[in-house]
């Protein structure tokens, strides 16, 4: 990994509540590819959705739903296996309930079971 950011899921909630269309407008935000020739493609980790209270179903903007705590954006890169001066990118992003354990155990516990060949672009430094 290059590059490492930690951010709450919900900064700058300034009023209102965790909603569907509240998380569906971030989801599609962190999912979104930068619009630079030299960025990487990036595949966004599906996260959990809960529903803390039952009774919040007849509120303004449907029930309260809340994604984990802290989403988390990886750039990770990889050189080349056969020495060509080419090299693969991939930023990931995920959510974390918490990051009370080691940095290195939650971002592998993140990306063990992404397919790199498949997500993955080649590019040249």
């Amino acid at each position: 990994m290059i590059h490492f950011e930690l951010t709450s899921t919900y900064a700058g909630l300034l009023e209102g509540y965790p909603n569907a269309l509240i998380n569906d407008a971030k989801l599609k935000y962190l999912a979104k590819r930068r619009e630079s020739e030299r960025s990487p493609p990036r595949y966004l980790i599906t996260p959990p959705r809960r529903y803390p209270d039952p009774t919040s179903g007849s509120w303004p903007f449907g029930p309260t739903e809340e994604l984990p705590s802290v989403y988390c954006l990886g750039l990770f890169r990889s050189n080349s296996i056969n020495q060509q001066l080419d090299q693969s990118w991939l930023e990931v992003v995920w959510f974390q309930e918490n990051v009370d354990i080691p940095f290195a155990e939650f971002v592998t516990a993140a990306v063990r079971d992404l397919t790199w060949d498949e997500l993955a672009e080649d590019y040249e430094p």
